[in-house]
């Protein structure tokens, strides 16, 4: 048997219209002073694919409409429900009073490895960091609990569009599969 590639037309995705109105995952995406707008848009094209309800831009992390947001998110600026904050501690606060369990996405004491990661009942956010920095001290600090991607070779992070992908795969998976 010989594998044929799908042509865009045959892969049944939904419309903006569709997307807007499905039920979404109960996740939450923060993103806490990240730079590159090629990042950004990236993570926008990833929440779209998993249902994301909401993106979260906080600090230094631009909005759009951007060119270079555009180039990588392909659209999903227009699906994906995203709102700026500007203070991430504020917004990890009122997340919490709302109930909603935040993880940083980091490498710390205490950190709970990706694969040993039980989701709690409930919606939950999950925040990435700057490209340099990480996530904030006072947002880990504050967080739930901090989430880290095992890793096995000789450099210490993984770019975070690559990590917003694993993480956001395998929390989806563990909510749908």
């Amino acid at each position: 048997m010989q594998n044929r590639k799908l042509k865009n037309a045959e892969l049944d995705r939904k419309s903006v219209e569709e997307f807007k109105i499905a039920e979404k995952t109960p996740m939450i995406v923060v993103l806490d002073n990240v730079r590159s707008l090629n990042n950004i848009g990236s993570v926008f094209r990833t929440a779209d694919a998993f249902l994301i309800e909401k993106i979260y831009l906080c600090g230094i992390t631009a909005t759009p409409p951007h060119k270079d947001i555009h180039k990588t998110a392909l659209g999903a600026t227009d699906t994906v429900n995203w709102e700026y904050v500007e203070n991430t501690t504020d917004l990890v606060k009122q997340l919490q009073q709302e109930e909603i369990k935040v993880y940083s996405i980091e490498q710390a004491e205490n950190s709970i490895s990706l694969n040993e990661f039980q989701l709690p009942d409930g919606k939950i956010a999950v925040v990435f960091g700057n490209e340099v920095k990480g996530v904030q001290q006072s947002v880990v600090t504050l967080s739930d609990g901090v989430i880290e991607i095992p890793q096995a070779g000789s450099k210490h992070s993984l770019n975070i569009s690559v990590s917003a992908g694993v993480v956001l795969w395998d929390l989806y998976a563990k909510l749908t599969f």
